[in-house]
């Protein structure tokens, strides 16, 4: 519930902070979160600012210190103290990027069992919870540890955008105190007619219970909003991911066009060198195409594969998101189509 209020509170600002609990026979439990302390701003130039500064609020070195101190102060009250990982916020599921690698990286080179939990604020407030944990994959870690990324290590490693994350199954179970709340609201009534109380004893010992008002929204046969703000997220996306290829398209024509200026270089100066073996004379070092000639660098293809992996993820949504709206649709088809 904190996790929950924190993210819809600061929504659209992303929310971050540190989830504490225990390690129960492999099973994370977490009992206790904190929220890393916010950044105000004065308008809504700011905003992105305040959202960068948010999302890097978990290895910021002001927060760690601020973590220490809180898991310090629980433990002296004796609740669970042991940190566990750490949540953010999410919009329609663009969580992928930099920043939430960098996060997760700085929790699991220390402590393996750690998760990052996601809320997806606009998710949730559809009626059911979204949250979810991740972890990097341990051949992802000792990738970025190492900062490999070309094409040649990610080819030897053959890890793939979808080896990057691995999800871990969640489930949710209310306190003590919550369960007793729910068990004193009021049942619906087991009958539709409700029958007239004779006397006022009647009211007072059986109390008239109004039934629920129905619900017609599942009927609604307009395209979700989500879907068409998921599909907006997809296409700019998959403008991204082909961005990131024309980079690449165009070191690779970089790569081709130095090569073929060293080979050229090397069959002269192995011309140069049979005429001066021919004339007696010293040859000429075949090596010095290294100082004349410098190869680009090749670009990190970590991008390229946050971006393949967040299309994966709006396209898993979109697919979530029409399977609902289609099934409407054929349900109404006979009312729909002429005869």
């Amino acid at each position: 519930m904190k996790i929950v209020k924190h993210c819809s509170t600061s929504f659209p600002t992303v929310a971050t902070g540190s989830i504490v609990g225990m390690d129960n026979n492999g099973v994370i439990e977490v009992t206790n979160t904190f929220q890393f302390p916010s950044v105000d701003v004065s308008s809504s130039d700011d905003r992105s600012d305040a959202s960068s500064l948010a999302a890097a609020a978990p290895r910021a070195k002001a927060n760690i210190v601020y973590q220490n101190e809180m898991i310090r102060h629980l433990k002296e009250v004796n609740v669970d103290a042991n940190n566990v990982g750490w949540y953010t916020s999410a919009t329609m599921g663009n969580f992928i990027n930099m920043s939430f690698i960098e996060n997760q990286y700085h929790y699991q080179k220390d402590n393996e069992k750690t998760v990052a939990l996601v809320h997806d604020v606009s998710r949730s407030s559809q009626g059911a919870l979204s949250l979810r944990a991740f972890k990097l994959s341990p051949e992802f870690m000792t990738a970025y540890k190492e900062a490999k990324f070309s094409t040649e290590s990610l080819r030897a490693s053959k890890l793939t955008y979808k080896d990057m994350f691995v999800e871990l199954p969640v489930n949710v179970h209310n306190s003590h105190l919550l369960t007793s709340f729910l068990h004193q609201i009021p049942a619906p009534p087991k009958s539709a007619e409700i029958p007239m109380p004779a006397s006022l004893d009647d009211i007072r010992r059986d109390p008239v219970q109004i039934p629920a008002h129905p619900g017609f929204e599942s009927l609604d046969l307009s395209i979700d909003p989500f879907l068409e703000k998921t599909c907006d997220l997809l296409l700019d996306s998959i403008e991204s991911h082909y961005t990131d290829l024309n980079n690449h398209q165009y070191y690779q024509r970089q790569l081709t066009r130095e090569q073929f200026k060293i080979t050229q270089w090397q069959a002269k100066r192995k011309a140069e060198n049979a005429a001066r073996l021919a004339a007696k004379q010293t040859p000429l070092p075949e090596d010095e195409w290294q100082r004349l000639f410098k190869l680009p660098q090749e670009p990190s293809r970590l991008e390229g594969m946050l971006n393949a992996r967040q299309v994966d993820q709006y396209a898993r949504q979109v697919d979530a998101f029409t399977a609902n709206i289609t099934a409407k649709m054929f349900a109404v088809r006979g009312n729909l189509l002429p005869e």
